[in-house]
């Protein structure tokens, strides 16, 4: 048994695999709550005085900002109470105590959606560009002489040095943020999908060829599907890619989200908070993994298993009923301006759910 765990590229059983993750996490929460004391520090408690971060002092403060200093040490020495507190790294108990905090006070729900939502407008648009600019350049070769070369340069393009550019371009909105963050998902997916093209074997082309088949029948029955069965693992990968830009297009408009959220409880010293919304952004993160893992199943069931399984016709119906209507949506209120077709959009987005549900419960009672 003690061999297997050890045993070089093998797998743990279920049982055991279970075991080992709520371990894992016990030993990681333990960790950290011992780094947490140890940089911990005791506060002065003094009556009818509040102290002041210096990183929170307002224009007008920070002309007494040596005074405030002042009055901090003499209360420091003068205290007789102290209260514990953790200025570098909160307790795992106070990081789960904030989110009530958040939720209330700081709109928590509000802001992850806004975020969310952002996140998913950017992967729209990106995916919308990369795979014909991709097929295009990936397929032919003259296009691949022409701009090859320049595309894989992008990938070296440090995107949040250019946040500036993006500012003029598209203002202060939702539609800068957006913009950074499809852009800094496009240079990265372009050379992704052109080297996915070049790893089809040609023995499938020159089959198909072979068959009859036409340029666009080839492209249709050979490139498409095995580029898009490979690409969506590197879709999964630009996960964590796409909630570092968007948390720094947010850091540039303060109004709503989880970046900002993040700078001004950062800003005001609340650092169990600022932890709290690392760890929903990390769910969030998780759950998109999850998701484009279960789009994988239903889109290319052939990866996972050999026979088809009940309920795939319709999982692939419901499925492309949700990533319709989200692309109607978007067309609609961000090309087309007709914000009626957003209605359409959400009635077909629910009906997807329920064929979904519905595959689900067949594959269930097969």
């Amino acid at each position: 048994m003690i061999k297997q765990w050890f045993k070089l590229r093998g797998n743990l059983d279920e049982q055991s695999s279970w075991v080992f993750t709520i371990l894992g996490l016990f030993i990681t929460i333990t960790f950290w709550w011992i780094l947490a004391e140890l940089f911990s520090t005791n506060k002065p408690i003094v009556e009818n005085y509040h102290s002041i971060l210096p990183s929170s002092l307002d224009s007008i403060q920070a002309v007494s900002r040596d005074s405030i200093l002042k009055l901090d040490s003499i209360n420091y020495v003068s205290a007789t109470r102290f209260e514990k507190v953790y200025p570098i790294l909160p307790r795992p108990d106070k990081v789960l105590f904030a989110f009530k905090d958040l939720y209330f006070k700081d709109k928590l729900v509000l802001n992850t959606t806004h975020s969310v939502w952002l996140n998913i407008q950017g992967y729209f648009w990106a995916i919308f560009l990369a795979i014909p600019i991709g097929f295009i350049i990936g397929l032919f070769p003259i296009f691949k002489g022409l701009f090859s070369k320049q595309v894989d340069a992008l990938r070296y393009l440090p995107l949040s040095a250019l946040t500036g550019l993006f500012i003029i371009w598209f203002g202060l909105g939702d539609l800068m943020k957006i913009g950074f963050l499809t852009v800094g998902i496009l240079v990265y997916l372009i050379p992704v999908v052109v080297q996915r093209i070049s790893e089809v074997e040609d023995v499938y082309a020159q089959t198909a060829f072979t068959l009859g088949a036409s340029r666009f029948q080839q492209i249709k029955h050979v490139f498409f599907p095995a580029v898009m069965s490979k690409l969506i693992d590197d879709i999964r990968v630009l996960t964590a890619i796409s909630w570092t830009y968007i948390i720094i297009a947010e850091l540039l408009n303060k109004e709503s989200g989880i970046g900002s959220l993040i700078y001004t409880k950062a800003r005001q010293g609340q650092i169990d908070r600022v932890f709290a919304l690392l760890v929903v952004i990390t769910l969030i993160g998780l759950l998109q993994d999850k998701i484009f893992g279960w789009i994988d199943r239903i889109l290319h069931p052939n990866k996972y298993t050999s026979m088809e399984l009940p309920g795939t016709f319709e999982a692939k119906l419901g499925l492309f009923m949700i990533l319709g209507s989200i692309c109607l949506g978007l067309i609609s209120t961000n090309v087309l301006g007709l914000s009626f077709l957003l209605n359409v959009a959400i009635t077909l987005t629910a009906i997807g759910f329920l064929i979904i549900l519905y595959s689900y419960f067949k594959l269930k009672q097969a």
